[in-house]
C-alpha cells in the first residue's frame, strides 16, 4: 500500500506532465489509443466515483454557514466562463465544432485539482471544496440550459439527453461513492491516498484517446485552440479574482473563487463533447485538460510565496469553520 501511494504522490504531482507525454505519444502514435474512445464514459465515471468517496458533510455544510462566498463564486463560474467561451468563440471566428465545444468547457463545473491548487496558493481551501461540490451537483441542469441558449446557433443541442449524461457519469458515481464511504468507512479511509493515482491514470486516458482521435484536427487547428483555452482560462482567473474583489471578500477567498472560476472540470467536458457533439468539439476540453494543470501551479506557486491578510470575521470565526481535505 505505501508504493501504491507513493506512485499516488507522484502520479499527482507531475500530473501536467503525465499528461503532456501521453498526449505526444497518442499524437505521434495513434493506433494503440484509438480503441480507448470506447471508455471515455466509464473512466470519468470512475474519477467522479473518487470524489465520492472523499467527499464530506462539511463540504456542503460551509454553503449554510457563509452562502455569500460560495454562490458568489459558483455564479462567477457558470456565468464568466461560458460568456467568455462564448465570445473568444465568436471573436476568432472558430469553426462550428470547435466554438461549442470551447462554450462547453465553460458550462462544466469546477475541477477537483483545482482544490489542491487553491490549498497550495494558501487560498480558502473550505470554500473551494464547497464550489466544486455544489456547482458539481448543478451541473446536470446548469450545463445543458448554459449549451442550449449559447451554443445552440453552432449545433444542435439536445438539453436531456446531455442532463441525462451527466448524471449517468456524475450524480451517480459520487452517490454511489457516497453510499460505500458510509458502508465501508475504515477500508475507504485506507485508500484515500491511492485515490489520486486512479483518477490521473482514467483522465490521462481519456486524454490518450481524445487526442489519437483528432491527429488530423490538432495539426490543423491546434494552435488555434490552444490560444482559445488559454485566453478562457486566463480570462477566467482574472475576472473570478475581481468579482470576489468587488464582494469585499478577503485575499484567500479571492484566491480561492479565480482558481475554481478559471480551471473546469475538463474530462467531463471531453465526454460530453465526444458522445453530442462530435470528437473535434472534445479538443478544447482536451487541450484544457493539458494547459489548466500548467497555469494552475504557476499561479499557485506565485500565490504561495505572497501573505494572505484576513479580515477580523475571519479570524474570529475560525474556530468555527469547517475543515475541508485536500483530494
Amino acid at each position: 500500500m505505501r508504493l501504491l501511494e507513493s506512485i499516488s504522490h507522484l502520479a499527482g504531482k507531475y500530473f501536467a506532465v503525465w499528461v503532456i507525454l501521453v498526449a505526444a505519444a497518442a499524437y505521434f502514435i495513434p493506433a494503440p489509443f484509438l480503441p480507448l474512445g470506447s471508455y471515455i464514459t466509464i473512466l470519468l465515471g470512475v474519477v467522479m466515483f473518487g470524489m465520492g468517496l472523499t467527499l464530506q458533510p462539511v463540504d456542503f455544510k460551509l454553503v449554510l454557514q457563509k452562502p455569500l462566498p460560495v454562490i458568489t463564486g459558483v455564479l462567477a463560474q457558470f456565468i464568466i466562463m461560458p460568456l467568455g467561451a462564448f465570445g473568444i468563440a465568436y471573436v476568432m471566428g472558430l469553426p462550428d465544432e470547435l466554438a461549442a465545444g470551447l462554450v462547453l468547457l465553460g458550462s462544466v463545473p469546477g475541477g477537483t485539482a483545482s482544490n489542491v491548487m487553491v490549498y497550495l496558493a494558501k487560498g480558502n481551501l473550505a470554500l473551494s471544496v464547497a464550489m466544486t461540490s455544489l456547482s458539481t451537483l448543478l451541473a446536470p441542469l446548469a450545463t445543458p440550459l448554459i449549451l442550449l441558449a449559447l451554443a445552440g446557433q453552432w449545433l444542435p443541442v439536445d438539453p436531456y439527453a446531455m442532463f441525462l449524461s451527466i448524471v449517468q457519469v456524475i450524480i451517480i458515481p459520487i452517490t454511489l461513492g457516497l453510499v460505500i464511504k458510509k458502508l465501508f468507512p475504515g477500508t475507504v479511509e485506507k485508500s484515500l491516498n491511492v485515490i489520486p493515482l486512479i483518477s490521473v491514470a482514467a483522465i490521462i486516458i481519456i486524454v490518450s484517446a481524445v487526442v489519437s482521435a483528432n491527429v488530423e484536427n490538432i495539426a490543423s487547428s491546434g494552435f488555434m485552440v490552444f490560444s482559445a483555452v488559454m485566453m478562457h482560462n486566463i480570462l477566467g482567473l482574472a475576472l473570478g479574482y475581481g468579482t470576489a474583489g468587488l464582494m469585499k471578500l478577503d485575499e484567500s477567498k479571492r484566491r480561492a473563487i479565480s482558481i475554481e472560476v478559471g480551471m473546469q472540470n475538463s474530462g467531463l467536458g471531453v465526454a460530453l463533447a465526444t458522445a453530442h457533439f462530435g470528437p473535434l468539439a472534445a479538443l478544447p476540453s482536451v487541450i484544457a485538460a493539458v494547459w489548466h494543470n500548467i497555469s494552475g501551479p504557476i499561479i499557485a506557486t506565485y500565490w504561495s510565496k505572497k501573505t494572505v491578510e484576513k479580515d477580523k470575521n475571519e479570524i474570529m470565526d475560525k474556530g468555527n469553520e469547517p475543515q475541508a481535505s485536500v483530494r
